[in-house]
């Protein structure tokens, strides 16, 4: 989250009244992450307190965001705990201001938990799993935008930044992953929405009888259609691995898979490819880290990621120690 466009008091309490959502109370910018314009808000309804998340969009267009906020919508409506976006009496969910698409969704309760556990891990599997199953029958498409097609989009413009042994894993490892890409195993890789962000600062927990419980997934922001794979991959990227070193975590790694398993059972395709979609999330991250490090724009709040991490991460991935995916099922 960041803040790129300011929005006003009065703006904001326009479309809040324009929802029914109450009268604004409380309005601050957010200062996390590095895509869009973000804004917690509160309103009071009825006597009561209500929180929200005022999102202006800076790279996805009007017609883009729909696929995002009714893939939410429709998760929210089958259990799956993600913030709800809230219609105006039209039905609709993506309204303007200052020009820019934008939404209003539910905050979630809770808080990231950045330092996981295997319980945590299992949590965030299980609940991985239920909601690609629960997303299977979303009938709109639209791609992963920031999958393969973009990779090799976006690589030449990156690599006169780097010196020449991450230019040289940087190339290699793109010729691989577009290599795995034509491949019968990777054709037959079971698809569908997917988060596609799934990081530890994008799930909340909660405390509830003295137990950590997951409360939501959110900012779904890059999420598209593409291999549930790739979303599993992503996710032990981040929650599996040690983030000063990269390396992969042997207890958290198999928590997570036994509890996604258990739900949803991994096809052998997907057993095969599993590596190399873990070396793919690796390659996807660095090079949008490399870009937004490198290529930035301007914003009033901004929090910049090192993209050295994924660089570590992807080192790590390409010679991993053994990975058994087999005992997880």
């Amino acid at each position: 989250m960041a803040v790129y466009t300011e929005v006003s008091r009065d703006e904001a309490r326009a479309l809040l009244q324009d929802l029914k959502l109450g009268e604004l109370t409380t309005m601050q910018g957010c200062a996390g992450g590095i895509e869009n314009t973000n804004y917690f808000v509160s309103s009071e309804r009825d006597g009561e307190k209500h929180d929200y998340v005022l999102t202006l969009f800076e790279r996805l267009n009007f017609k883009q965001l729909p696929f995002y906020l009714h893939l939410m919508k429709h998760l929210a409506q089958r259990g799956i705990p993600v913030p709800d976006p809230n219609a105006n009496a039209h039905g609709e969910l993506v309204f303007a201001l200052k020009g820019k698409p934008t939404a209003v969704v539910d905050r979630l309760r809770g808080k990231s938990e950045l330092q996981p556990g295997p319980t945590h891990c299992a949590a965030v599997g299980a609940m991985l799993a239920r909601m690609h199953l629960a997303g299977a029958d979303f009938p709109m498409q639209q791609d992963n935008l920031r999958g393969l097609a973009w990779w090799n989009e976006t690589v030449p413009s990156v690599l006169p930044y780097l010196d020449a042994a991450q230019r040289d894993l940087l190339q290699s490892e793109l010729r691989y992953q577009n290599q795995i890409a034509t491949t019968a195993a990777y054709a037959a890789l079971p698809r569908g929405p997917i988060h596609a962000d799934l990081f530890r600062d994008n799930v909340m927990f909660e405390e509830r009888d003295g137990q950590s419980v997951l409360s939501g997934f959110f900012d779904f922001y890059f999420a598209g259609v593409d291999s549930w794979l790739f979303d599993l991959a992503v996710c032990m990227n981040d929650w599996c691995i040690a983030l000063d070193t990269g390396v992969s975590d042997a207890t958290r790694s198999q928590s997570f898979l036994a509890a996604y398993t258990g739900v949803r059972a991994l096809q052998d395709a997907e057993l095969e490819l599993l590596p190399a979609m873990l070396r793919g999330a690796a390659l996807r991250f660095w090079i949008s880290r490399l870009w937004d490090f490198y290529l930035p724009r301007a914003a009033s709040l901004l929090k910049e990621h090192d993209p050295s991490h994924f660089e570590r991460v992807l080192r790590q991935r390409v010679t991993p120690t053994a990975l058994s995916t087999r005992t997880a099922n």
